[in-house]
């Protein structure tokens, strides 16, 4: 039995490092709970190399140090900050900008380097004041190309996207490398934040986590509706409303939902029969 277990195990290692996987911030999880859910199963093992300056972790898409990293492209992101987890942020260097620039590591949006989406900062080497401004549902923001037989992503900026918004998976469609090889390329349009409100037991925000290293998630997290007047949504994964949907093995993210909680009651609120 076990050694049945460990051929199936390296096939899914196999099948997931073949495949080409889906960016987190393009996967769209499911809304719906299973009760037969593969949510026990391990995260798969990840060997990537992370180093640490400062206190801030630092992840490299390809090799292991800033040499081994490729030239950026016009308008490629070439750093990407994940605030998510406010306590721990961490850095993922995508590539090197020309010309000896350095690539923004702020973990501001105020460096005139930065495109905002929820909790995520993406870095580019251009000033990004030069960009136009993206049409609601229109325009692709940006576009992320994965590569064959590799994780790594690139991204390409297009426009910037009007405040107190978010992007959204447009379409995804196929392209060919200039070597020949297959692909997909995710574009990602603007839309303002949902004013909907939550219906009963409908899930406020989903979640969806891919484990990058043996300390760091990356964790996605999309709200779908607002909360009930004196409710808040959970904002994180581990917090209390919040319930483990499906495990998708194939693409190594396991999914969560969030669901409205009352809030808590301030400080100084007393209840009736309390005493003095």
């Amino acid at each position: 039995m076990q050694v049945l277990a460990t051929f199936v195990l390296v096939w899914l290692i196999n099948e997931v490092r073949g495949a080409i996987r889906t960016p987190l911030e393009a996967f769209r999880p499911s809304a719906e709970i299973h009760i037969r859910r593969p949510d026990k199963l391990p995260f798969l093992p990840h060997r990537r190399t992370m180093q640490q300056k400062g206190g801030l972790k630092i992840l490299y898409q390809t090799g292991v140090s800033e040499e081994d990293l490729p030239d950026c492209r016009a308008r490629q992101v070439c750093s990407k900050v994940d605030l998510y987890d406010t306590t721990q942020p961490w850095i993922e260097r995508k590539c090197r900008c020309l010309g000896h620039r350095p690539c923004s590591s702020e973990l501001s949006s105020d460096d005139n380097h930065t495109l905002a989406d929820k909790t995520t900062l993406y870095k580019t080497c251009e000033p990004v004041r030069r960009l136009p401004k993206c049409r609601y549902f229109k325009d692709a923001a940006w576009t992320i190309f994965s590569l064959p037989d590799s994780n790594a992503t690139q991204q390409i900026v297009n426009c910037h996207c009007p405040k107190s918004s978010v992007t959204y998976l447009l379409k995804k469609l196929p392209y060919t490398t200039p070597s020949g090889e297959q692909g997909n390329q995710y574009q990602f349009a603007c839309s303002p934040q949902s004013r909907l409100r939550c219906s009963r037991k409908e899930p406020c925000r989903l979640f969806s986590a891919r484990r990058r290293h043996e300390q760091i998630d990356e964790v996605n997290a999309s709200t779908i509706c607002q909360c009930p007047r004196d409710h808040t949504c959970p904002k994180h994964h581990t917090e209390p409303g919040v319930l483990p949907g499906v495990t998708y093995i194939a693409e190594d993210i396991r999914t969560y939902h969030g669901y409205c909680m009352p809030e808590p009651p301030p400080d100084n609120y007393r209840f009736v029969g309390d005493k003095d």
